[in-house]
């Protein structure tokens, strides 16, 4: 019998084995990312698990009976030989250390279910309720993410976890459901605006260089010719930030808080990297901050000087990352989501990464149309030419309250 039933904290080691032997798992589906969001904002979150419970209470109860029927016949031998009861001590101790690794959590890789005890996952949602006077009342799967929607074993318990999402939407009054997806889960009405850029990386950094575009490499010996350096370490966190906040003023967007970041560092630990790049003269130009999940590198947080642009400082940027991830054996080099026909969008193409459109699906409550939180959206271009004409220092304060809802 498949139960949904809502995720707690005695889940958290279960919930991330399921999402990691999942196929389609993603570190924005670990519980690491709902900690941050969590920790660094008051979004309301509803992680759903689906969960079948194979052993029955008239099944344990005959278990029990089998097994004390067994102790019986046991004692039984063990008066006749007492070189049978030293050997059955043994086996005894044996199992006993047996069942006390049943009772321990485990997984089953291969087919990617969790079970603890007598409980299966066999699928997960994670939800977040974002509610602004600006940006609307909603759902989604997963904010500040590229990724997330239901994992499942089958279309079955899919459907069921979007259905009782749905439910959530209607009986919280929000305007609209979104889910993340990598792929068409349901009929929901769908949108394709973001694409994926996903490219193998190579065990030889030859290997690697070679694969990259003519005209990208170019670029990436520019940068080496300039004297470009680049460093690694969670102890960047103050220059990564200055250059992100100041690359999305340049852009006409609002900068996250500092402890956003702070708090993914501090929750994924060594599973995430800041990369710095330094100009010849030592100045910050450009910076990204990483996530390590199972075989793959996701640059995920990136920004530069546009004043550097010249010294080529993105395309010497990813190639020192992506020559890290060769060094420490990783394979794939996630480059993430970027929207169709944006800057980001022509430099992923440009360095040969294939776009692959993703599936965000919605389901409408309360609005009639899709709703469109991009700054590609024509009604936010003069409030995004504001901002770039706002102090520097202004954009740093005014911006998070706002960014709390740019998920």
């Amino acid at each position: 019998m498949i139960t949904i039933r809502p995720y707690r904290t005695t889940d958290q080691k279960a919930w991330d084995a399921y999402v990691m032997h999942h196929p389609e798992g993603t570190v924005f589906h670990l519980t690491a990312w709902k900690n941050v969001i969590e920790k660094t904002y008051s979004h309301k979150t509803y992680y759903l698990m689906a969960v079948e419970n194979t052993v029955n209470r008239g099944q344990r109860a005959e278990g029990r009976g089998q097994r004390s029927e067994d102790r019986g016949q046991r004692s039984e031998v063990r008066g006749q030989k007492s070189e049978d009861r030293s050997q059955r001590t043994e086996v005894r101790g044996q199992r006993t250390e047996d069942r006390g690794q049943k009772r321990s959590f485990s997984y089953e890789p291969r087919l990617g279910v969790a079970m603890s005890n007598e409980l299966n996952i066999v699928g997960i949602l994670p939800l977040f309720e974002l509610k602004s006077l600006v940006f609307g009342h909603y759902l989604v799967s997963v904010p500040f993410a590229e990724l997330g929607g239901p994992l499942a074993e089958n279309e079955t318990i899919c459907q069921q976890l979007v259905e009782k999402a749905i439910e959530l939407t209607r009986t919280r009054k929000c305007d609209y459901l979104e889910l993340r997806n990598e792929h068409t889960i349901s009929d929901l009405v769908k949108k394709s605006l973001y694409y994926n850029f996903k490219k193998e990386i190579f065990p030889d950094p030859d290997q690697n260089m070679q694969a990259i575009p003519r005209k990208a490499r170019r670029m990436i010996r520019q940068g080496i010719k300039f004297g470009l350096s680049s460093e690694f370490g969670l102890h960047l966190l103050h220059d990564f930030y200055e250059i992100l906040a100041k690359s999305y003023h340049q852009l006409g967007t609002p900068i996250f808080p500092r402890r956003l970041f702070r708090n993914f560092l501090e929750e994924f630990g060594t599973d995430s990297q800041i990369l710095l790049i330094r100009n010849k003269e030592g100045t910050p130009v450009a910076t990204v901050l990483s996530y390590f999940y199972k075989d793959r590198i996701v640059p995920y947080y990136a920004g530069s000087i546009f004043e550097y642009r010249k010294l080529a400082p993105n395309d010497f940027m990813y190639w020192e990352l992506m020559k890290y991830g060769c060094e420490r054996g990783f394979n794939v080099f996630d480059f993430g989501r970027s929207k169709i026909g944006t800057g980001s969008y022509h430099f992923k193409r440009h360095w040969g990464f294939e776009p692959v459109p993703l599936s965000y699906q919605y389901y409408l409550n309360r609005i009639d149309k899709l709703p469109n939180l991009s700054p590609a959206n024509p009604k936010y271009q003069k409030k995004i030419e504001l901002w770039k004409r706002l102090p520097f220092i202004a954009t740093k304060i005014l911006g998070p309250p706002i960014a709390k809802y740019l998920a």
